[in-house]
């Protein structure tokens, strides 16, 4: 299992402010499609925690089972990588959290899904993601700056939004966006 601290930041964009970022980095040709299978219980107890619990399909055979919880300055994140039969199996049938990481036990289902085509290019002391999210017949775009250090990443994305002329629009994180399609 690998542990981590993941801290970003991000912020919605326009469809134009998207392409032209895509553009302007020469990354047109690089985007990939993943798709987040998002997990909760019957009465959504994890997602009231603010804790997001996914398997992220990013190829034909590579998946990745992932429990993030907020933090003030980031999201502590546990991830493993499954099989195609193992997530194929979390996805159809649920599983018991417990049998994939210690400090929860909680019976899940999956919920929703999120297509993300997703790109992404080393920028100064991280890494930035131009997103296109679809779920619940909606199409959203996203930037997300990830770095190591949560107050120099904060000037290094402040600074990018003005040197693009993008305001900064506080945003809802992908699990709770999809949520709003509750099967």
């Amino acid at each position: 299992m690998t542990k981590n601290i993941e801290i970003e930041f991000k912020t919605i964009v326009s469809k134009d402010q998207y392409e032209t970022l895509l553009k302007r980095f020469q990354l047109e040709d690089n985007v990939f499609k993943q798709v987040n299978y998002y997990f909760d219980t019957d009465d959504y107890q994890l997602n009231q925690k603010q804790v997001v619990l996914r398997i992220r399909k990013k190829s034909e055979n590579y998946y990745k089972v992932t429990l993030k919880s907020q933090s003030d300055f980031g999201a502590y994140e546990n991830h493993l990588l499954l099989t195609k039969s193992q997530a194929e199996e979390m996805i159809q049938h649920g599983f018991q959290t417990k049998d994939y990481f210690d400090d929860l036990d909680y019976f899940v289902t999956f919920k929703v899904s999120l297509d993300n085509y997703r790109v992404s290019t080393p920028y100064l002391d991280g890494v930035l993601f131009l997103d296109r999210c679809e779920y619940c017949n909606t199409v959203d775009y996203e930037i997300e700056y990830e770095v190591n250090n949560y107050h120099e990443g904060l000037k290094i994305f402040e600074n990018f939004l003005n040197e693009h002329g993008i305001d900064y629009q506080a945003t809802k994180r992908k699990s709770e966006r999809a949520f709003t399609c509750k099967r």
